[in-house]
């Protein structure tokens, strides 16, 4: 290892060893010291700078690939690094798959210190690009310049920047006008809105100043349909320039017939939520989605899985790891709009839906009704809170419980009353396996975890699914 300082500037030579949870990259100096690199591939031989030293490990960049990995690929995407949405598109997709499947393993063993079986391996997405259902597309006051951008001694425009947040940056927009994640009808939507607003030269919303036109966009797709939803959130308009872009918006479906839902909505508010008041719409205020033959109605704002590509295999998974008949009673705890819900009915004698969100619990209503099940029920209710448990003693006790919380897990007063409750059986889908294997640390006093199975619903990045079967002991 060769290490040198100039300018207070510390510089390493380092090989890339594994790929950790949030999928940075790792290595160990000389003295084995820990290094966290982005975006290096395991067998990689770097030179690193290195940043924000601690006793235990250090944080820096790769300046320069010295040997690449035989698993480094070529990124499809210009904005790679630069754009806070894919972290692991150098990774050939047989890697991601190992290394989502190692950060389970990781983490089971380290956080949650509890027996498993051995982790399947992750089950792949049929799509590794175009696979999103819904992008949010922010718009800024501020544009976040590439270094290539600085040398190159261009102007740029100020006030306006339309695109997606850099890493770790709320009030920092790349521009781009294509994102290989999204359908190529909403990369030529992206590229339109690019043209018109720069055209009009129209502002950005400044988050701080709570000034500028333009906020945000929606994209929602359909990958049974086709159809595509475009919502654009806006503040008041307040220009010449500002009425000729919503005249325009307006005429978006003639211009682009593959849009089958044009919205515009106003939002006045501090808040960074992509959401608002719809002023103006053009076309169903919904587009429908099937998933496992069961048909789904989604609003603008309403959450659903963004990659409906994979959708059958994780909810069928779900299913099949339930272990569901005929006699059972079903809880689907953080159930949203039904997606697990309606496919367990079909099995189950009755199941219950709770979810905090009054708006997918509309959504889960009206889709009950459009596919005409009648053994399911649905409420509306902060899971998190003492209230809830008095609402789930006035259920009958559950055989079954199946959970997929938030990123933050289940908290404390529900696992207490599921460990009261012991149901035969709790099937737990994560979109973290770091706050999934602390809580079955918990559930591992009753329960013995039979199955892990990670799947990859987000492809190009470190995030994983993970599926945990659990077994009521003594049953």
């Amino acid at each position: 290892m060769s290490r040198r300082k100039y300018q207070e500037m510390i510089y390493e030579t380092l090989t890339i060893q594994s790929l950790g949870n949030e999928g940075v990259s790792i290595a160990r100096n000389d003295e084995g010291i820990v290094r966290f690199l982005k975006y290096g591939a395991p067998g990689d031989i770097v030179n690193a700078e290195i940043r924000q030293k601690r006793k235990k490990f250090a944080e820096g960049i790769i300046k320069d690939i010295l040997q690449p990995s035989p698993y480094r690929v070529k990124p499809h995407c210009n904005y790679f690094t630069q754009c806070g949405g894919c972290s692991w598109q150098h990774l050939s997709y047989d890697q991601q798959l190992f290394w989502k499947r190692q950060i389970v393993e990781d983490v089971c063993k380290r956080i949650g210190k509890f027996p498993f079986p051995e982790i399947a391996h992750t089950l792949p997405s049929p799509r590794q690009y175009n696979y999103r259902n819904k992008m949010e597309f922010s718009f800024g006051s501020s544009e976040w310049l590439t270094e290539e951008q600085i040398a190159s001694n261009q102007e740029f425009r100020k006030g306006y920047a339309f695109g997606l947040h850099v890493p770790g940056r709320f009030d920092k927009i790349l521009n781009i006008d294509e994102c290989h994640l999204q359908s190529t009808d909403g990369n030529i939507l992206l590229d339109a809105i690019q043209s018109k607003s720069n055209e009009l030269e129209l502002s950005g919303y400044d988050s701080r100043s709570h000034e500028g036109f333009l906020r945000s966009l929606i994209i929602r797709t359909s990958k049974h349909t086709g159809e595509l939803m475009a919502v654009l959130i806006t503040q008041e308009p307040s220009s010449e320039q500002d009425e000729e872009f919503l005249m325009w918006w307006k005429k978006i479906r003639n211009l682009y017939p593959f849009i089958t839902s044009a919205l515009h909505c106003i939002n006045l508010s501090w808040s960074p939520v992509a959401q608002g008041e719809i002023i103006f719409s053009d076309g169903p205020l919904y587009i429908t989605e099937s998933i496992l033959d069961i048909q789904y109605t989604i609003s603008p704002f309403s959450f659903f899985q963004t990659n409906s590509y994979q959708l059958d295999q994780f909810i069928d998974l779900i299913i099949q790891q339930a272990g569901i008949d005929k006699d059972s009673h079903v809880w689907d705890l953080y159930c949203g709009a039904g997606t697990i819900t309606f496919p367990a009915a079909k099995h189950a004698k009755f199941v219950i839906g709770i979810e905090l969100s009054e708006s997918s619990i509309i959504n889960a209503k009206h889709n009950q009704i459009l596919n005409g099940i009648i053994n399911t029920d649905f409420y509306s209710h902060d899971l998190h809170i003492l209230s809830a448990i008095e609402l789930l003693r006035t259920f009958e006790r559950p055989e079954i419980i199946i959970i997929d919380p938030p990123r933050a897990g289940v908290h404390d007063i529900l696992l207490k009353h599921m460990l009261e409750l012991s149901p035969k059986r709790i099937v737990y889908a994560s979109c973290n396996p770091a706050t999934q294997a602390r809580d079955i640390a918990i559930f591992h006093e009753s329960y013995e975890v039979t199955s892990i199975i990670p799947v990859d619903m987000f492809p190009q990045t470190a995030h994983v699914e993970s599926i945990a079967t659990l077994e009521l002991r003594n049953n």
